[in-house]
């Protein structure tokens, strides 16, 4: 890269001799544009790289946490299956207040 001093040093010492490789200052632009061209190429392919290894670890760690939830989710039914088959009369009565009072709130609005 160029620093923002100016030209870098070998453009610089090709002016200053009359240009010794004979070539234009075209020229050496175009090839200075296909290196750092070639460069970000290769940063741009580091830089996807790692977002591919970020992207993996996150699938893992989302897969993972959904494993989780579903598990818990899993056993808090099993419990309450339990309760209903072991206090059937109660869980009716408990079923029967709760949709009174989703009744009542339903249609206040």
């Amino acid at each position: 890269m160029t620093n923002c001093a100016g030209p870098n040093p070998s453009m610089r010492q090709a002016a200053a001799s009359g240009s010794r490789t004979d070539r234009p200052a075209t020229e050496l632009l175009r090839e200075q544009a296909r290196e750092v061209t070639k460069d970000l190429q290769e940063m741009g392919g580091i830089a996807g790289d790692a977002v591919e290894d970020n992207l993996e670890h996150l699938r893992k760690n989302a897969s993972e946490y959904y494993g989780h939830g579903r598990d818990g989710v899993h056993k808090v039914e099993r419990s309450f299956e339990q309760f209903i088959r072991d206090q059937p009369l109660k869980s009716i009565l408990i079923a029967g207040g709760v949709g009174l009072l989703l009744g009542r709130f339903w249609l206040r609005r």
